[in-house]
């Protein structure tokens, strides 16, 4: 084992290098490894560390990195609902703060049986000591603080000089994992918010109103059937939550497929697929789309069927497929902007949906997307759309089951929509 002056100085690189990692990188995994590596070949003994944080996540409350020896990381999410608020009762961080504390030691190989799930399982792994550290962050987020834990297997635990100098690591430790944690929501939420292309565009610095570019791009715009009626009959809450149960079934596919919902509309949304070869007759992005287009239907089918069957309201969709150049970058105002896409591809787009309803169809293919798409496709007709001056050729799927059939008689030129 080293002498404590050379265990100290070898600490202290760790710390260093600690620190000096947690500044240049954001890769938590190397970061912590080389961390616990560290400590063990500074000669404590070290068997399990942990960082624990909350998180500003749509799907998770939180989550706890741990490194064992022997066995490297392990990731523990904690999801949102009964499931993870229980799991959190029972945790050591939630003891901590029930009791008004920010540090606390169990021993594991006493002759009591410790009480918490988490302390029974290290226990029964072989671990002896149990020392965890609460810490604070600054103020203005619910990424409030860390739990930092330390454990050992070695018989009768932790000694004295061991404590102080793993204490002596909290503060680089907490800074690190502030950092990192500070990091990743950023990316997160920013994704979540913006969609990733867009999110690593602002990442990038693009955040001046005027930062925008033509871009050629397939254009999937999607919107349910009925909403307005249902939101003013039933209940806000059930029916944005009936939204939500949609707006799964719809979007899943988009990202799947190479698309990025781009806004919310309200009752449906707008979906960009990124174009690389504007030249192409059969396009990847197009080709995307329409599969995008066909499984969101057939799962939003699904999802319409399991909620007749519990006796709830159904929402149809209907799906235009377009394709153009459209302006992607900041829109707004000096301070509040999006990152979004506007022009004239999207008000055709728009015009089109329109015509879902008149049509009887649940999905329509602007001629400029069939123009560039593989698939075989019937021609529905030509529709002069409001403020657009010639009308236009519009497709469909010749296998879609549910065309209208007064659609077939009708003349070729629609009125304006």
């Amino acid at each position: 084992m080293p002498q404590p002056s050379t265990r100290s100085s070898a600490l202290r690189a760790v710390e260093a290098r600690l620190v000096a990692r947690a500044v240049a990188s954001d890769d938590g995994d190397a970061i912590v490894t080389e961390l616990c590596e560290g400590i063990v070949a500074a000669g404590l003994p070290l068997w399990r560390l942990s960082l624990s944080v909350p998180a500003i996540d749509p799907l998770f409350r939180g989550a706890s990195l741990a490194w064992r020896r022997g066995e490297g990381l392990s990731l523990f999410p904690a999801a949102h609902g009964p499931e993870g608020e229980a799991s959190y009762a029972r945790s050591p961080i939630a003891w901590l703060q029930e009791n008004d504390r920010d540090l606390v030691r169990w021993c594991l190989d006493g002759p009591d049986e410790p009480l918490l799930p988490l302390l029974r399982e290290l226990r029964a792994a072989g671990g002896t000591d149990y020392l965890l550290h609460l810490v604070g962050f600054a103020p203005g987020s619910a990424i409030e603080g860390a739990g930092i834990s330390f454990c050992t297997d070695r018989t009768g635990g932790f000694t004295q000089d061991d404590l102080d100098a793993l204490t002596a690591l909290v503060p680089a430790i907490a800074l690190a994992t502030a950092k990192l944690s500070f990091a990743h929501t950023l990316r997160e939420v920013a994704g979540t918010y913006l969609g990733p292309t867009s999110a690593a565009r602002v990442l990038a610095g693009e955040t001046r109103r005027g930062q925008s570019a033509v871009v050629p791009a397939a254009i999937m715009l999607a919107d349910l059937r009925g909403f307005t009626a249902l939101a003013d009959r039933d209940d806000p809450l059930k029916v944005v939550s009936w939204l939500d149960e949609h707006f799964d079934a719809l979007g899943e596919p988009v990202r799947r497929h190479g698309g990025e919902i781009s806004k919310f509309l309200g009752d449906g949304f707008l979906a960009v697929f990124s174009v690389t070869d504007s030249n192409a007759s059969a396009c990847p992005a197009c080709t995307g789309a329409l599969a995008a287009a066909q499984e969101a239907l057939a799962r939003n089918d699904e999802l319409n069927a399991a909620r007749h069957r519990r006796g709830l309201p159904v929402l149809t969709a209907d799906i235009v497929l377009h394709f153009g150049p459209v302006v992607y970058g900041n829109v707004g105002t000096d301070r509040r902007l999006d990152f979004t896409v506007i022009g004239r591809a999207v008000n055709e787009a728009s015009r089109i949906e329109r015509l879902c309803d008149a049509l009887d169809r649940h999905l329509l293919i602007s001629d400029a997307f069939a123009g560039r798409c593989a698939a075989p496709l019937t021609e529905v007709g030509a529709f002069s759309l409001r403020g657009i001056e010639r009308a236009q050729r519009i497709w469909a799927l010749p296998q879609d089951p549910r065309p209208d059939t007064r659609a077939a008689s009708a003349p070729s030129t629609q009125p304006a929509t």
